[in-house]
């Protein structure tokens, strides 16, 4: 069969290393690359539930109705000015647009080092949104690239690694810069997403397919997406559990998840 264009893709970005100019090992060896793999499978698994469900089909060699793919670094670190993940996040970006056209919808989806560069990349035309998962947020980032854009960030409250605190900051930074911003905290979650994996997993699946139209966008974030610019930061702020429940993420067949009505 004629291999199908994607209708939307997400490119995922792995974490990484304040500094470090050598290559990423190959492999499994390079952990936080394998650490992002659950999420690309669990994506993956629902974009072809999607595209079944909307009768686009998925089957063999009809191609994928949303396209997810990791961005290779050429190095281990951001590496200060530099910037290393950034640039190769842009060029994964324009690689994407020369392949598929400039009107493919893209959802970065980063941890750590990765949410940063695909903060600091949302300029770029093909992205509409942004999910970044224990992310690094310097005080300092930049936030006027994210004018435009839907905004998630998810965190553990016990992240010794990367701030919540700098997260729940750049989402109102980013609102008050015209984006759409919600954070998300994760009870006993860890840096590594180790802890609670698969609600980890859950979560971010609705969210990236939901930000795409190619799932249901859990109500709640939906309404702190919604917030006007000067709402507070802690007005945008979700908690997994009281928020979402257990309706945040696909259900077991892989079909995108039910919206969940907002908290009274």
């Amino acid at each position: 069969m004629v291999q199908r264009p994607p209708s939307a893709a997400v490119l995922v970005l792995h974490g990484g290393r304040e500094t470090g100019t050598e290559s990423p090992p190959p492999g499994l060896l390079n952990l936080p690359g394998t650490r992002m793999r659950p999420f690309v499978r669990a994506l993956g698994r629902a974009a072809r539930a999607s595209g079944s469900a909307s009768g686009s089909g998925s089957g063999s060699g009809s191609g994928e109705a949303v396209l997810v793919r990791q961005v290779r670094y050429g190095h281990r670190g951001w590496n200060g000015d530099r910037a290393d993940p950034f640039h190769d996040a842009v060029a994964a970006l324009d690689a994407l647009r020369d392949e598929a056209g400039d009107e493919l919808p893209v959802v970065l989806l980063g941890h750590s080092m990765g949410a940063r560069a695909a903060l600091r990349a949302a300029g770029h035309p093909l992205v509409r949104g942004v999910v970044g998962l224990a992310p690094w947020c310097p005080p300092g980032d930049p936030v006027t690239q994210l004018a435009g854009r839907d905004v998630v960030l998810v965190h553990s409250t016990r992240d010794r690694l990367t701030s919540p605190q700098a997260s729940q900051s750049l989402t109102a930074r980013a609102r008050r810069a015209g984006a759409r911003t919600c954070m998300i905290t994760v009870r006993g979650g860890d840096h590594a997403m180790i802890r609670r994996a698969p609600a980890w997993h859950r979560v971010t699946t609705a969210l990236v397919l939901g930000l795409l139209g190619s799932g249901s966008l859990p109500a709640p974030v939906g309404a702190a997406l919604a917030l006007p610019a000067t709402a507070e930061a802690t007005e945008g702020t979700l908690d997994l559990d009281l928020d979402l429940g257990p309706g945040a993420g696909p259900r077991p067949d892989g079909r995108p998840p039910k919206a969940v009505p907002p908290r009274r």
